[in-house]
Formats: structure tokens, C-alpha cells, sequence
């Protein structure tokens, strides 16, 4: 009896300890419809190229998107003078120039996009020791994708009542732990819209997650294509078998 009594409370205060933990964990993402879902997906352009602007003003100070040149931006709607004009705005190092030093310049198409910090000691060094990821894969390196970047920036609140947050931690009920070392980075009417869309935070936070999910998979369209394709390929290749089946083997039935 005592040995199951021992058991017992044993049983009790792990489940008292683990409870904190279970409390903790981050929400599902809700599912939302994304225009790039399914074989027919494409990417909303307009999305896109708004998103590019959040990204632009917002996430760039501290996130590298490091596989994408500016000369890729003409594949959602930039035209080829838009994506110069874009890339000028950058400041590139280069060189080094004929006295062996290097020295900054206005980017070109051909460059990538400037990373925020030289390294990652850097990074760490700028934001209190968290190392901001790089956001060229986000949406596939995470689990349910789209879903969770876009509920991780709009889940933002204040630590519910008897929480206390460490110094430097914020509340994200969407965050494994509910404790983020990012700030909420959007904020109502932050970012400017060329095309008069009204900048909540549900939106900058769909078009943010267009835009990075196109850097992700900027050949998703392209797949979408070819799939389709030899979807239809296959499809007549059976018609045509059936027919030449009918044709050699139909007298024998």
C-alpha cells in the first residue's frame, strides 16, 4: 500500500511539474487559404510586392533574406527599372579597390540583398544575444509554413495575469513557450502602401508571408506548370493506349 501511495504521489507531482510546460505550448495555426495552395497556386503579385515593402521597412533591420538578388523581384511584378531603381537604394561592399580597401557603392540587380549584420557574432551581439534567422527559408523550415509565420507576427498580447516575463522576453501565444526574444515588429499603418491598401497588422502580416513564401519556393509556379502538364500528357497517353488496345486486341473478346 505504501509503495502505491509513493507511486501515487510520484504520479501527482510530475504531472504538477509537467503542467507549467503543457500550458506553455504554442497554439495550432489556423489554416488560412493562400492563393499559392494546391496544383493550381500562383502568387498573388500585388501581395508580393507589398510584402517586399514590409520586408524593406520592417524585418530587414535584422533578418538576411540571403539567397535573394534584387534582379529575382522582377519575378512578382517588378519590371527590370523597378528592381534597378530598388536595388540602387542599397549600400553594397565592395572591393577592395587599387589601395586594397573595400568600400561601399549603390547595389546593381546582380547583387543580393545586404545582409544586416557583418556575421553571426554580430547578430547576437545587436540583439542580446538571440541570433535573428535568416528568412529566405522560414516558411518551409517551419512547421504548417505560411500558417505559423503569420500567427506568430499577429499573436502578439500582453502575459496573461500571474505571468511574469524575463527581461527582454515578450508574450506570443503562438510561440512555443509563449516567450519571444522578438518585439512585436508590426504595428497598425507602420508601413506605407503605394497602392493605397490600408496597412493593418493582419495584412502587412499576409503580405510579409507571400512575399517570403515566393523567396522560398520562386519556382512553385513553374512546378505547378509542369505538373500540370504531364498530368495532361499521361492522361492522353491512356486515351491513346485504350484506343490502340481496342484496335490490336478488340477481335478477341
Amino acid at each position: 500500500m505504501s509503495k502505491l501511495l509513493r507511486l501515487l504521489g510520484g504520479a501527482t507531482l510530475a504531472a504538477m511539474i509537467a503542467w507549467p510546460v503543457v500550458a506553455a505550448e504554442a497554439i495550432k495555426p489556423a489554416a488560412r487559404e493562400w492563393s499559392f495552395n494546391g496544383i493550381f497556386g500562383t502568387f498573388d503579385r500585388a501581395k508580393a510586392q507589398r510584402g517586399y515593402a514590409v520586408y524593406k521597412q520592417v524585418c530587414a533591420s535584422c533578418h538576411g533574406v540571403k539567397y535573394l538578388a534584387f534582379r529575382n523581384l522582377t519575378a512578382i511584378g517588378f519590371t527590370e527599372a523597378e528592381a534597378k531603381a530598388l536595388a540602387a537604394e542599397a549600400q553594397i561592399t565592395d572591393g577592395p579597390n587599387e589601395e586594397g580597401e573595400m568600400f561601399q557603392r549603390p547595389g546593381r540587380p546582380s547583387d543580393r540583398l545586404p545582409m544586416p549584420y557583418a556575421n553571426d557574432a554580430a547578430a547576437r551581439a545587436a540583439n542580446g544575444g538571440a541570433l535573428p534567422p535568416d528568412l529566405s527559408l522560414i516558411t518551409k523550415a517551419r512547421e504548417h509554413g505560411p500558417d505559423y509565420v503569420y500567427a506568430l507576427l499577429t499573436s502578439y498580447s500582453d502575459a496573461p495575469r500571474g505571468m511574469t516575463l524575463p527581461a527582454g522576453m515578450t508574450y506570443n501565444k503562438a510561440f512555443a513557450g509563449n516567450q519571444i526574444a522578438m518585439p512585436a515588429p508590426l504595428t497598425e499603418g507602420q508601413v506605407e502602401y503605394i497602392d493605397g491598401t490600408k496597412a493593418t497588422v493582419a495584412q502587412m502580416a499576409e503580405d510579409v508571408v507571400v512575399f517570403l513564401h515566393w523567396a522560398a519556393e520562386p519556382n512553385l509556379e513553374a512546378r505547378h506548370r509542369l505538373g500540370f502538364q504531364a498530368v495532361l500528357f499521361l492522361l492522353a497517353l491512356t486515351v491513346l493506349f485504350w484506343f490502340v488496345k481496342q484496335r490490336v486486341w478488340g477481335d478477341q473478346h
